[in-house]
């Protein structure tokens, strides 16, 4: 009577309990209610089946962890134990990476902000022309920093040219994402007045949706900065030039007191650029 019920209301009794059938309770009072079964078994049965394939696929040993953890300390106390006198060799390539993060920032933001308006349902009416954009974004997007930068060394070469296009690449798919959702939720009433007015899309957006837009878009921009930042510190591992290079070449070497003097410039950069970009995005909001 009551799957009767149920299913003339359109409800549909989901396959748990299809499967494993709710038990029947007599309250005190003397009416009789469907408890649900508990999922917490099923559900605990299938996380250690999972992991349990996870250990059995990437071949996991608690024993080589446990025999071989100390040369990861072994590791760390040198890298903690910075040699200082390797300092000037840092400069130069720190000051590629900070370059590079800069320039491959500000160019990939430039170039998402007109993809991103194209790409926004409530400015675009072609249903097609959004759908295609937005393939391409996903694509651009899901592509790893490091796999772009290998792209662009074969293309132009070895060096900080080919790190900064990969940065361009990157920031331009993670800020196009993020402005096209923002630029959906804003207000559009100035917008339909605008056009209503004889004013065009470029017009009406730049008039009466930019300034709304404009705090959100710099806030991403120094987001990105911020994640390039410690992104272009290893694209030297696929010749993107940058800080990348010197520490593979200081691991290469065993030289763990030259790669914790690498690591200690590169934290020192990325805290200030980290904290000065918290404080201006706080100001925008």
């Amino acid at each position: 009577m009551l799957k009767k019920k149920k299913a003339a209301e359109g409800y549909r009794v989901p396959l748990f309990d299809r499967v494993f059938k709710p038990e029947l309770i007599t309250l005190p009072n003397g009416h009789t209610v469907l408890r649900p079964r508990s999922r917490t078994p099923l559900l605990t049965v299938v996380i250690v089946a999972v992991i349990w394939a996870s250990i059995q696929l990437t071949g996991f040993d608690l024993g080589i962890i446990v025999r071989r953890g100390y040369q990861f300390t072994f590791i760390l106390k040198q890298i903690f134990q910075p040699n200082f006198s390797y300092f000037p060799k840092v400069i130069s390539p720190l000051m590629d990476t900070i370059k590079m993060s800069i320039l491959g920032s500000v160019l990939g933001a430039t170039l998402a902000l007109p993809f991103s308006v194209i790409a926004s349902t409530n400015i675009n009416r072609n249903g097609w022309s959004v759908a295609a954009l937005r393939f391409l974004l996903n694509i651009v997007r899901t592509l790893p920093t490091l796999i772009i930068a290998k792209f662009a060394a074969l293309i132009f070469g070895l060096g900080t040219f080919a790190g900064t296009m990969a940065i361009t690449v990157f920031t331009f798919g993670v800020v196009s994402k993020m402005m096209y959702e923002a630029i959906e939720t804003i207000d559009m009433g100035a917008f339909e007045a605008m056009e209503s007015a004889g004013g065009n899309k470029f017009q009406a957006f730049w008039t009466a949706c930019f300034p709304q837009i404009l705090p959100t878009y710099l806030s991403y921009c120094l987001y990105s900065l911020e994640m390039n930042i410690r992104a272009a510190a290893i694209l030297g591992y696929v010749g993107a030039g940058g800080l990348g290079l010197l520490i593979n070449e200081r691991i290469g070497w065993r030289d763990y007191n030259g790669l914790g003097m690498v690591l200690l410039a590169l934290f020192v950069v990325v805290f200030i650029i980290e904290n000065t970009s918290q404080y201006l995005r706080r100001k925008l909001s």
